[in-house]
């Protein structure tokens, strides 16, 4: 027996014990996070994937991103202190690239969006932010919003779709500001079409609510909307946008709008402790991502296309009686894949497929959806551009193979 595969029956088979075969007993927590072991495991030895994403990397690969440093940033400058410097240019940047007056950098996107919307409600007098139910400061975030921030979030859908202009226009309570998450992550990585989200913003704008983009991952949204990144922006209030999500920084993030709120911001920012002392490894790590991912963020959506539909052919022609691919053509270059299998099963087929063969086809965990149901987000980078159609199709029947004999 293989050493991976005697570390697969330690985590879900017998033990001999006095002579006798007995279980062993495993907590769930256990049981996760050798199967999280395993799986970080494969995506590293794996010659082929999807995405291979630097926050799986090792120090010394993770260490290697700035050797780019100089081609965004005179390296003889003096480094940064308390967010002058590296962090101003990278500010500016961001702002350029969004059409706002001013942009202001944090540590964290968690951060940023309770200062932006306690800005807001301190000049709307309204400190109701209407969201969506899926939500990151929802799902994510341990209520911050209430807890730390004084805000008080109430959901105007929770249908796994952006809102629509009548339920933002026929919501039965006040509010101050209304926060949309572009694309909506938990809900499949969707995003509404160009009119239904400038229908959205209207109806906000009747309600006399500021609109907020939750933008972690708006940098890709340009292909679905078929419009520039200043554009979309110039539709809200403020933006916030991540550097690590789409663009493989180290973190960070930045608030993006007017000149008087981004003040602001930096004021909060300062309360919170998100000035930090020196942030010049995560500036210019972000630095990198624009100048090199940004430009890459098209070719990724429109092969991730190719990809999902070769995914549902792809178990299609396998005979899996039930596989949906979500959304059928994808809004962006992630999106989910779901599967009539218990998470067990196909997280082992998953490990295991990368293990004996080097392809390694669903890199990410999967969540229990329902009982025999699975779901997985898949991601396309540079990496799998290297992917053709049949290439996707192959893995995908070697995949079910695995599920008809999980060992």
């Amino acid at each position: 027996m293989s050493d991976t595969a005697e570390q697969a029956a330690n985590a879900i088979g017998p033990t001999q014990v006095s002579g006798e075969e007995e279980p062993e007993r495993v907590s769930d927590e256990e049981r996760r996070t050798r199967r999280r072991e395993r799986r970080i495991a494969a995506v590293r030895g794996a010659e082929r994937v999807l995405a291979r994403l630097g926050l799986l990397g090792t120090l010394r690969e993770r260490l290697a991103l700035l050797d780019a440093a100089a081609d965004v940033y005179d390296l003889d400058e003096t480094s940064d202190m308390y967010g002058n410097g590296v962090v101003e240019a990278l500010e500016e940047k961001v702002a350029g690239l969004l059409g706002t007056e001013a942009a202001a950098f944090f540590p964290t996107g968690t951060m940023a969006q309770q200062v932006a919307l306690r800005c807001w409600a301190g000049r709307t007098g309204d400190a109701t932010v209407a969201l969506h139910g899926l939500a990151h400061p929802e799902s994510h975030e341990r209520n911050a919003f209430s807890q730390v921030s004084g805000l008080r979030p109430v959901r105007v859908t929770s249908e796994p779709r952006l809102p629509t202009a009548d339920e933002v226009r026929d919501f039965d309570e006040p509010f101050g500001a209304l926060m949309l998450e572009l694309p909506l992550r938990d809900a499949g990585f969707v995003l509404p079409s160009w009119e239904e989200l400038t229908e959205v913003v209207a109806a906000a704008r009747e309600r006399d609510a500021v609109v907020h983009f939750d933008g972690a991952r708006l940098w890709e949204s340009t292909v679905h909307f078929g419009r520039p990144l200043e554009e979309i922006a110039a539709l809200a209030d403020s933006v916030y946008v991540s550097f690590y999500k789409s663009l493989d920084g180290y973190g960070g993030a930045a608030l993006a709008g007017p000149r008087t709120l981004v003040e602001e911001a930096k004021a909060w920012r300062h309360r919170y402790g998100g000035t930090l002392f020196q942030q010049f490894p995560t500036a210019l790590s972000a630095l990198i991502g624009l100048e090199r991912e940004l430009p890459r963020l098209p070719v990724y959506v429109a092969h991730a296309r190719v990809v999902a539909d070769a995914l549902r052919t792809g178990f299609e022609a396998a005979g899996v009686p039930w596989a949906r691919v979500h959304p059928e053509v994808p809004h962006t270059h992630d999106f989910q894949v779901w599967l009539p299998y218990d998470v067990d099963v196909v997280s082992e087929a998953a490990v295991r497929q990368a293990e004996e063969t080097g392809t390694l086809l669903f890199a990410n965990p999967w969540d229990q959806k329902g009982p025999g149901l699975a779901c997985t987000e898949v991601y396309v980078r540079a990496a799998g551009l290297e992917w053709t159609r049949d290439d996707v199709r192959s893995a995908v029947a070697d995949f079910v193979s695995r599920l008809a004999d999980p060992r």
